[in-house]
């Protein structure tokens, strides 16, 4: 059996690449040329994948990279194998729920387990990465406690005063990020993610991305809600690129056949053609997936529930899901690429029970689709 892999104990390389980036931010001297669209140009790889490049058409082959206790440079050989070339890396940031202005930003770690999400991980997963010839985009998310919602999309203040305060709080956070992604050089940073009540307030939206654009040179998109959301933003054109969280419904129909999953992409395919004509702006997948369950296609963003594990798992349903998002999208000229959700460093064919129902493709006939699509086109 092979031997267990070597990994590079977290905080020696993390703290020095955190300091770098810290004394970078002191001085306000150092920046890299930006050139829009950055991240639609593909990275030359660093260690060739035995199954070749990707061909070089510029989109963004990436999947949703879950931040562990610590990085290996053997947990990215599987991705240069299946042709991914971006990752998206995701720090959370607190609210106490979703009526409350105030976001609390986190850039260390509460736990061992989390320590990929905090700074010093970030960073050095994004050098890890380049390393191999792949590309981040950093993703920042909000998490709700207590009352007043679960889903960021329920985020809504209740007066203009706390909506004032919000946006204040807001803002120092995804700062935080945007000075992170200079100093550490990242390819991409999403300035927000499905924050559907907050996007009617288009002038403080347009505020904060010229703050952003003021410590970031990178590219710059926001991840819009399947539901509706991405039809409502209005400061798609202050971005490099249309970010949408691309969890429509296909079908009810359990294990339904890839004919029908391709006939339930017609009007979400139209409705993402029409914004993407009215902006003219590329258009990126910032996560798509499904789940190895009969019903993936019914509620794509819904996680498998605990007594999942104890059913049969699906795997041809969410291969056939893979096969018609692809089929539908890959080949238009302004779709510039997708995140899988999503990806877990280290996982084994004979991983965790829970891993198999959920919505990573790893060891599953997903994984085969998305890795054809990545390397060949199709």
């Amino acid at each position: 059996m092979p031997l267990p892999a070597f990994r590079f104990p977290r905080w020696l390389g993390a703290l020095s690449l955190v300091a770098a980036g810290l004394l970078v931010l002191a001085s306000g001297w150092w920046s890299w040329p930006r050139t829009v669209p950055a991240p639609l140009v593909p990275a030359a790889s660093a260690t060739a994948s035995p199954a070749g490049p990707p061909p070089p058409d510029g989109r963004m082959r990436g999947v949703s990279w879950v931040g562990t206790d610590s990085v290996s440079m053997l947990d990215l050989e599987p991705l240069n194998k299946a042709g991914v070339t971006w990752i998206a890396q995701m720090p959370f940031g607190w609210m106490a729920g979703a009526t409350e202005p105030s976001v609390q930003l986190r850039t260390g770690v509460a736990s061992r387990r989390y320590w990929g999400e905090s700074d010093a991980g970030i960073l050095l997963m994004a050098q890890r990465a380049r390393q191999r010839g792949i590309r981040t985009l950093l993703k920042p998310h909000l998490w709700l406690r207590g009352p007043g919602g679960s889903w960021v999309g329920d985020i809504n203040m209740t007066s203009e005063a706390d909506w004032q305060a919000w946006f204040n709080s807001y803002s120092a956070f995804i700062l935080h990020y945007a000075r992170l992604a200079e100093a550490g050089q990242l390819d991409a940073l999403c300035i927000g993610t499905e924050l559907e009540r907050t996007v009617s307030h288009e002038a403080e939206w347009r505020v904060l991305i010229g703050q952003i654009r003021q410590v970031y040179r990178g590219p710059l998109t926001y991840a819009a809600n399947w539901s509706g959301e991405f039809e409502q933003v209005k400061f798609w054109d202050a971005l490099d690129f249309i970010g949408v969280q691309a969890y429509f419904p296909l079908s009810t129909e359990p294990s339904p056949k890839k004919t029908r999953l391709l006939a339930g992409w017609r009007e979400p395919l139209r409705r993402i053609a029409a914004v993407q004509k009215q902006y003219n702006k590329p258009v990126v997948f910032t996560e798509a997936g499904y789940k190895t369950t009969a019903d993936a296609a019914a509620k794509p963003w819904e996680w498998p529930q605990k007594l999942d594990v104890l059913m049969p798992t699906d795997e041809a349903t969410q291969a056939a899901c893979y096969a018609a998002l692809f089929e539908t999208f890959w080949h238009k000229p302004w779709f510039k690429g997708i995140f899988i959700w999503k990806w877990y460093p280290g996982l084994q064919p004979d991983g965790p029970a829970r891993r198999h129902a959920d919505f990573t493709p790893q060891h599953k006939p997903a994984e085969r689709v998305m890795s054809q699509w990545f390397l060949k086109g199709g």
